[in-house]
């Protein structure tokens, strides 16, 4: 039997306790028989320019959501309202090559409800403020497979939508 590849999106990687925290992430994938794939799982190589560091990186990464089965993404507000602009491009990688993604962000209700704006719907910039009832930008929201409250929900929920898959 296939053990399904995790890939682990969001901006984890840049929480003070990322090594650990990638190890609960993979601990949790493998409680529901997944394998998490954690960015930092790959080695960089050292005495690299910055510019160097990157790219491999993000070539690391690529082949790590080319090889995965689904992605399970951190979606919560980073550096603002939004989520980190790293996880919603692997998202939009993982989406073109078929792949499932489950996102979880906590409960913040729709993007009217988040993004403060006037009666006309436009923000500080004079922006409108899509109004769909998601909790996301539509193109986010529309690709996902499912979306839960908590990481523990989300991977509890994408391995039953991977197990339900795998039948039809």
């Amino acid at each position: 039997m296939h053990t399904p590849l995790i890939y682990l999106a969001g901006f984890d990687v840049f929480r003070r306790d990322a090594i650990d925290h990638g190890h609960y992430l993979k601990n949790l994938c493998a409680a529901h028989g997944m394998q998490g794939l954690y960015p930092f799982d790959n080695e960089v190589t050292e005495n690299q320019s910055p510019l160097e560091t990157a790219q491999q990186i993000y070539r690391h990464n690529v082949a790590m959501i080319q090889r995965c089965d689904a992605v399970l993404a951190n979606l919560n507000a980073f550096r603002g309202l939004e989520p980190d602009s790293g996880t919603a491009f692997e998202m939009g990688m993982a989406v073109a090559l078929d792949k499932p993604v489950w996102a979880y962000l906590k409960s913040a209700g729709t993007l009217r409800e988040q993004v403060p704006h006037d009666a006309l719907g436009l923000d500080e910039l004079g922006l409108l403020v899509e109004d769909f009832s998601l909790p996301r930008n539509l193109m986010l929201a529309c690709s996902w497979a499912g979306v839960s409250s908590s990481v523990e929900l989300g991977a509890e929920a994408l391995a039953r939508h991977l197990a339900r898959a795998s039948v039809s």
